[in-house]
């Protein structure tokens, strides 16, 4: 891995790695967390219209196309920290996905008319995630996770705050974000001359470099639920989970091991338990959130109305039967992880992806060091983590029916 700060302010990542593929990726130091209440929504919405059309490229399908005439994809998405725009193509049309990702981060449209169109389709994806419960779980279950940090607000924002923006809100906010020292770059693929290449396609900026301040989310006292009714949902869905710690915390690699205990395909303790033996839920799994500032636990079933208590105290007792975990359930779960691991990061943009994050929250050097830190976990360590932080009052949330 090479990285560089370059002249114009960006900072580039660049992993040689033989492949047919080259990935490109580029992260834009801002997301949902970072807007006031009036601009909830706007990362968001600049994500999706920055491909609506550019001075060169003058609509949609002159963008995608690009990237997909030559059997490329791209793709982006917004999160509370960052926004990613990603094309993955064969090695030889590297340059071209370089210069169209290049393009739609330099020069946008931003037109009235792509404006009032992509709001309808933002509604729709509103929708879509308030009318899934499988989805709008999560917007509850971090209402009730967070009293003042802003992750407590979904992503997309609301109807009413996406309906006020006007082109012009858009274009202001994209000339402040949306700049070589507001972003890194990673490549990951066997390319030449890529410094040279980046430092032509971004011209330089004379604007600093966005900072966040930090958000204290006060500590939680009692156990809190955030519960919601609804016609014609036959199944309820409960997500039980727990505070923890940002990525670069040390605990954070415990859980990650706690995780493959637990949360690990349909051999880890909650699936075990609660299917395999109880045969109380189709759908269980284990999602853990080790982000910039913050960090959960949460085990998700979707179950009978009548066995929702049950399926609850299943779960925490999985949870506090780590406080005793077995040698072999810890070794197991670190060949878990670090096959995980390998498995993963043979695709060159989910490898471009991580860089990215672990150089956003810090440390591009600690994905190198993450598999040495794994193996280094003991009993102790995930015993005394389990007790740190499952101990603590839980979280709940529970869509269900009338």
């Amino acid at each position: 891995m090479v990285k560089w700060v370059l002249k114009n302010g960006m900072t580039l990542i660049y992993e040689p790695k033989d492949t047919a593929s080259v990935a490109v990726q580029v992260l834009v130091n801002v997301g949902s967390n970072h807007e006031t209440a009036e601009q909830r929504g706007i990362s968001h919405f600049i994500e999706h219209m920055v491909f609506e059309g550019t001075k060169t490229r003058l609509n949609a399908r002159a963008i995608t196309n690009e990237i997909e005439k030559v059997g490329g994809i791209s793709n982006a998405y917004t999160t509370t920290t960052r926004t990613c725009y990603h094309a993955k193509v064969p090695q030889k049309h590297f340059g071209t996905a370089l210069e169209v990702i290049a393009d739609i981060l330099q020069n946008p449209l931003l037109r009235d008319n792509d404006t009032q169109r992509q709001k309808h389709i933002l509604f729709k994806e509103i929708d879509l995630v308030t009318d899934e419960p499988r989805f709008h779980q999560w917007v509850l279950f971090q209402q009730a996770l967070f009293l003042k940090h802003p992750s407590r607000f979904p992503t997309y924002g609301t109807r009413n705050t996406v309906q006020r923006m006007t082109s012009k809100d858009l274009q202001h906010f994209f000339d402040t974000m949306y700049h070589p020292k507001n972003m890194i770059m990673a490549v990951v693929g066997r390319v030449d001359n890529i410094k040279r290449e980046v430092e032509r396609l971004f011209a330089a900026q004379d604007k600093k470099k966005s900072v966040w301040p930090e958000v204290h989310e006060p500590a939680q006292q009692k156990v809190r639920i955030k519960s919601e009714k609804r016609k014609g949902v036959s199944s309820t869905y409960l997500i039980v989970g727990h505070r923890t710690v940002p990525r670069l915390h040390p605990d954070s690699i415990v859980l990650d091991i706690i995780e493959g205990i637990v949360g690990r395909g349909q051999s880890g303790w909650m699936f075990d338990e609660i299917r395999n033996k109880e045969g109380l839920a189709y759908e269980v799994g284990v999602e853990v959130a080790s982000e910039q500032d913050y960090g959960f636990f949460a085990t998700f079933a979707s179950v009978d109305k009548k066995n929702k208590d049950k399926t609850k105290e299943l779960i925490l007792s999985q949870l506090k039967k780590l406080e005793k975990v077995p040698a072999q359930e810890v070794e197991e779960s670190k060949t878990y992880v670090e096959g995980s691991f390998l498995l993963d990061f043979e695709d060159t943009q989910r490898l471009a992806d991580e860089l990215l994050f672990w150089e956003q929250v810090g440390d591009v050097q600690a994905f190198y060091q993450y598999l040495k830190n794994i193996r280094k976990v003991t009993v102790a360590d995930v015993q005394r983590v389990a007790k740190k932080y499952f101990t603590k009052p839980h979280v709940i949330a529970v869509i269900e029916g009338k």
